[in-house]
């Protein structure tokens, strides 16, 4: 468990949290809505543990009893709910670890902190008994779900919280971030940030993985040869991106990269904004190759590409089609 200082990106998120703390203007029921590894529980963490701490200010202070106990997962009133089936949060599991359990007062502290983790995944039951508690809390109640979909919710759990949107962070921030704290050289954090869209925690992912080194390598390999494969040469390309049949949109996505670093090429001449900074040689010969128009062709024809596989297409024919697609632009 870490405070607000650790948090990458979402200023205004934490500052939003810092004041409602200062001004004691705090909710009893907070929506953080994200994608997965964006930071929402490190946020509800962080304020959980601020709202908990025996100091004075509006961030944990780290070194009370309180934030020690936090940073161990062991504070009392921090309380996680959890589900025994991993698809659904039942009723039952509302009712015993919120309703049931929120009569009660703090232990030791000035709140009760309720974090629900995959909140989306309540039925509609569930919904309903946490609208009862929601309605009418106690007041030294505060509820936080964290969500990747928040519009999911009933209109009167959404119109009853206080809800946080998880923006992108920008790519600067995670490349610096990733080059401080994981050690890896400047252009391979350039492809985690670029590629990670703003989400820290899948950077993070990235710059550890040994399976996206690969990935990228096998991408960079294709992307540098295809112009001089032959159609019957065809079925190998399309054997070599189905090795990563599982991760393809990630496939995909990297070569969207590419092309955009060729397009950035075509249009500036200049290396600096290059993601894939280290291929500068075949980025500067694709960008003098193709036009704009056969770029921006080759862009869509990858998204097509991945709407198509989320379809269940046939995934050679699709991938067949896609090579096509780029050779002939």
């Amino acid at each position: 468990m870490a405070g607000f200082s650790d948090i990458i990106g979402h200023e205004q998120i934490t500052e939003h949290l810092k004041n409602a703390i200062a001004l004691d203007k705090v909710s009893h029921a907070y929506i953080f809505n994200g994608p997965d590894g964006s930071g929402k529980m490190m946020l509800a963490e962080a304020f959980a543990m601020a709202l908990q701490c025996e100091g004075e200010g509006t961030k944990p202070c780290l070194s009370c009893h309180s934030c020690k106990q936090a940073m161990d997962h062991n504070q009392p009133d921090i309380i996680y709910v959890t589900h025994e089936k991993p698809n659904v949060i039942k009723v039952d599991d509302i009712r015993k670890q919120i309703n049931n359990d929120i009569v009660i007062k703090p232990y030791s502290s000035r709140y009760k902190v309720y974090i629900v983790d995959e909140a989306e995944k309540m039925n509609p039951q569930a919904e309903n008994a946490l609208l009862k508690t929601i309605e009418e809390p106690p007041a030294y109640a505060v509820i936080i779900l964290l969500t990747t979909n928040a519009d999911s919710f009933l209109p009167t759990i959404l119109s009853r919280c206080i809800r946080l949107n998880l923006k992108s962070v920008k790519a600067d921030v995670i490349k610096n971030f990733l080059m401080k704290n994981y050690q890896i050289p400047d252009y391979q954090a350039d492809v985690c940030a670029a590629f990670s869209q703003g989400n820290v925690g899948k950077a993070i992912e990235l710059a550890s993985s040994e399976q996206f080194g690969e990935l990228k390598a096998s991408v960079l390999q294709l992307m540098k040869r295809l112009k001089d494969i032959d159609l019957y040469e065809m079925t190998e390309a399309v054997k070599q991106i189905a090795e990563y049949k599982l991760t393809v949109n990630d496939y995909f996505d990297l070569m969207m990269i590419w092309f955009r670093d060729v397009l950035y090429m075509k249009a500036t001449n200049d290396a600096n904004g290059l993601i894939f900074k280290d291929e500068v040689y075949d980025i500067k010969k694709q960008a003098a190759r193709h036009s704009y128009q056969g770029i921006e062709t080759i862009l869509k024809a990858l998204e097509t590409a991945k709407i198509r596989i989320s379809a269940n297409v046939n995934f050679d024919l699709v991938v067949e089609l896609l090579l096509l697609t780029i050779k002939e632009n």
